[in-house]
C-alpha cells in the first residue's frame, strides 16, 4: 500500500489524531484540563472503595487544575498556559478528565458542561468516565449537544478480561464497557476508550488478542498507555511483592509490541495516544528512564517505516 492510499487520507502510517483534528476543525486545536471536583463511585463506597489498584490521579492531573477553583477560572489559566507552549492554539476542547466525570445529577452536569461550552475559544467538550456511570438520559442530553458540539465520551475499559478487571478492582466486567460503547456512538456521540497494557496476570498474546476485539467495537478513537506503577497505590505493594506477575515492557520491546498490534488494529479507529508519561516524583520505577512522549512516537513511527507496515495491515478491512 503507498502512502497516498492510507484510508485515513494522510501519509502518516497510523490514523493519527493530530491529523484526525486538524481535519474535523481546520487547525490546531488544543484540549483543556479541568478538575470539577468528581469522585468514582467504587471510592466512595457505592460500589467499593479504595479505587483502581493503579490509580492515582495526581500523578496526570496539570499543575493548573484544581477542584476548589471556579470551573471558569480553571479554563482561563488553562488557555494562557497553553497559549504560551502552543502559540498557534486558538480553539480548544474542554477535557473533564481527574475521577467520573459523570457521576453527579444530570442537572449538575448540564451545569458544567453548559459553562464550559460558554467559554470563547471552546468548541467541544471531552467526558473521562466510566461506563457504568452513564444512564440514558445523560446520552440523549450529551446527543442533543453534539448536534451543535464536538462532544465526545472517553471511557475508561483498561482490560478486555474480566478476571484482570476484578483483580485491578475496577468494579464492572467488561460487557458493561461494550454495552456503553455501542449505545454511546449508536446516538451519534463520538466515543473514545482509554486501554493500558502491563496489568497484573496479563501475557502478550492476551494484550495482542485485544486488537481484535476493539477492532469490532464502533470506537472513534482510542488512547493506549503502558502500566506505570505509582506511589502509594495498592499495585505498588502488589508489584513489590510480585514483579514475576507483570510484563514489564523495555522500551524496545513496547515499540514492537505496538508496531505488531497496530497491523491488527481496524483502520477506521483513530489513535489519541501510544504511552503515557507520569512526572517521575510520582513512579516507583521506570525502566524508560525520563523519556518524553513525543520520542515514544517517533520510535514507534520509525519501526512502521522500517517493516513498511501500517495500522490494520494485517486486518481484513483495508
Amino acid at each position: 500500500m503507498s502512502s497516498e492510499s492510507y484510508p485515513w487520507g494522510h501519509l502518516r502510517r497510523f490514523n493519527s489524531y493530530t491529523e484526525y483534528i486538524r481535519k474535523t476543525f481546520g487547525g490546531r486545536i488544543q484540549k483543556v484540563v479541568v478538575d470539577a471536583g468528581f469522585t468514582c463511585p467504587n471510592r466512595d463506597g457505592t460500589i467499593g472503595v479504595g479505587g483502581c489498584t493503579y490509580c492515582n490521579n495526581d500523578s496526570f492531573n496539570p499543575s493548573y487544575c484544581n477542584p476548589r477553583e471556579p470551573l471558569d477560572f480553571q479554563i482561563s489559566k488553562g488557555i494562557a498556559f497553553h497559549r504560551v507552549r502552543y502559540r498557534r492554539a486558538r480553539q480548544y476542547l474542554v477535557y473533564f478528565q481527574p475521577y467520573s466525570n459523570t457521576y453527579a445529577p444530570l442537572p449538575v452536569l448540564k451545569k458544567l458542561y453548559q459553562e464550559a461550552l460558554g467559554y470563547p475559544g471552546v468548541k467541544g467538550i471531552v467526558i473521562g468516565t466510566r461506563p457504568d456511570c452513564v444512564d440514558d438520559a445523560l446520552l440523549e442530553y450529551l446527543h442533543e449537544l453534539s448536534e451543535l458540539y464536538y462532544i465526545q465520551i472517553e471511557y475508561g475499559i483498561e482490560s478486555c478480561y474480566d478476571v484482570t478487571l476484578q483483580r485491578i478492582n475496577r468494579g464492572h466486567g467488561f460487557a458493561v464497557g461494550e454495552k456503553m460503547i455501542r449505545k454511546t456512538a449508536g446516538l451519534g456521540i463520538k466515543t473514545g476508550a482509554h486501554f493500558i497494557f502491563g496489568l497484573p496476570g496479563e501475557t502478550r498474546d492476551m494484550m495482542m488478542h485485544c486488537a481484535g476485539i476493539i477492532s469490532e467495537l464502533p470506537l472513534d478513537s482510542v488512547k493506549f498507555h503502558q502500566l506505570q506503577i505509582v506511589k502509594g497505590t495498592l499495585m505498588e505493594q502488589e508489584f513489590s511483592d510480585h514483579p514475576e506477575n507483570f510484563v514489564q515492557f523495555s522500551l524496545p520491546e513496547y515499540v514492537t509490541f505496538m508496531a505488531d498490534f497496530l497491523e491488527q488494529l481496524h483502520p477506521s479507529v483513530v489513535i489519541e495516544r501510544f504511552s503515557g508519561e507520569v512526572p517521575p516524583r510520582f513512579l516507583h520505577h521506570s525502566s524508560w528512564g525520563l523519556i518524553r512522549y513525543d520520542e515514544v512516537l517517533r520510535l514507534i513511527e520509525a519501526e512502521l517505516e522500517r517493516r513498511d507496515t501500517w495500522q490494520g495491515k494485517l486486518t481484513p478491512y483495508t
